[in-house]
């Protein structure tokens, strides 16, 4: 029998709404006992059962997942990764995955109704991801659920050290017998390597797929740069599109190899291709060249509200670096992935950084995450990627 919980009164109109979460101060109060990561059952201050989901101390005080009343139990996990999946399967895939090496997001938070929790596919590897105590202490449910459901789901991995809240005693490990690292993909033809143990998020960065696959039709004789390239997955896709050189750069050594390595997996040693170990804002202050095509994707600038104000006075320095180094007629690829961030406020920093570099600038393209991450209507805040593709004069 779960604990139950109780709102505020008038605090369940966002619930009402389907919002998925609960803050803090909307809690009156709640029975003696209730830990991290429980599932509670929450109530109106009348009495009225509203929804259930995990418990959690912090500003998010309950991350929903049911509005109905039902147990949160193994049968609970085996439908909702059914329904992400037949999503999936019916109308995502078909247009850009084989059989063989697919790479997808299968579980995206609250757009597949399980906040706090991402599922990424690599071929035959599930990776998942908590950012709740509650879905951390689920995991095995989770496991069993992802290989009961999945075609071609064998083994899977918990990435979750990094994203769980302080104190988490558990570090990242096999949920399954451990799988042979690292996993060959296949993306739009294009082949790369992932290995979650020691890569960044669940390994790669798939929610820029579609915004890859578009910059390889731009690259035709072109000379681009590629900022913050992490994997090189947009070197990869210029070079695929006939880039005449192509130029990947990163703070990271690990991250340069890894670039390197996949440019190699796909075109064997190439000669149009190079990886620089260098601080970005250093390299567009200190580099002669200029390019007619330019990749901009940073971490996370504000990873919450407070930190804003920096962060758009950050990507407005940057894109105008960018710009300064663009050769006329050329385009930036320029990327938000701070959820904290608006689409208003990204655009207005890239429109100041024109005005900064003295460059006319043309928006040819709004540039989001793809299907396979989908955005609960209910929640916006889950379309956290933003992206412009500017044709610089």
């Amino acid at each position: 029998m779960n604990k139950k919980l109780f709102l505020k009164r008038g605090r369940e109109d966002s619930i009402k709404r389907f919002h998925p979460w609960i803050f803090s101060g909307a809690v009156k109060n709640m029975d003696s006992g209730v830990n991290e990561g429980d599932v509670v059952a929450v109530y109106s201050s009348e009495g009225e059962f509203l929804c259930r989901g995990h418990y959690e101390s912090g500003s998010i005080a309950v991350r929903i997942l049911t509005f109905a009343d039902e147990e949160i139990d193994a049968q609970f996990f085996k439908n909702r990764i059914s329904e992400a999946y037949c999503l999936r399967k019916k109308y995502i895939l078909p247009s850009f995955a084989g059989e063989e090496g697919r790479v997808y997001r299968l579980v995206h938070g609250e757009g597949d109704l399980l906040s706090g929790l991402i599922v990424d596919i690599y071929g035959d590897l599930a990776v998942l991801q908590a950012h709740s105590r509650g879905m951390g202490r689920s995991w095995r449910l989770i496991a069993k659920a992802l290989t009961d459901v999945c075609d071609n789901i064998k083994y899977v991995y918990n990435k979750s050290s990094s994203t769980l809240p302080k104190g988490n005693s558990e570090g990242d490990g096999w949920l399954s017998e451990k799988r042979e690292l690292p996993v060959s993909v296949c993306e739009y033809g294009n082949l790369f390597e992932v290995n979650p143990e020691d890569g960044q998020k669940t390994g790669f960065f798939i929610d820029q797929r579609e915004n890859r696959f578009l910059l390889q039709k731009y690259s035709q004789g072109a000379s681009v740069l590629n900022l913050f390239c992490y994997t090189g997955a947009f070197s990869v896709y210029a070079l695929r599109g006939g880039a005449a050189k192509v130029e990947s750069v990163d703070s990271s050594l690990k991250a340069i190899n890894l670039a390197n390595r996949n440019v190699e997996l796909n075109f064997g040693n190439i000669g149009n291709h190079r990886g620089t170990v260098a601080d970005i804002f250093d390299y567009l202050k200190k580099t002669e060249d200029s390019y007619d095509l330019i990749v901009l994707d940073p971490p996370a600038f504000a990873k919450h509200l407070g930190a804003v104000r920096n962060a758009l006075q950050a990507y407005r320095r940057l894109n105008a670096k960018a710009m300064e180094k663009l050769n006329p007629g050329g385009i930036l690829f320029t990327f938000s992935c701070s959820q904290a961030v608006d689409r208003q406020q990204f655009l207005q920093s890239v429109f100041s950084a024109a005005a900064t570099a003295g460059r006319q600038a043309s928006i040819l393209h709004h540039l989001n995450q793809p299907a396979d991450h989908p955005v609960s209507i209910y929640h916006p805040e889950g379309n956290y990627l933003k992206g412009l593709a500017v044709y610089v004069k």
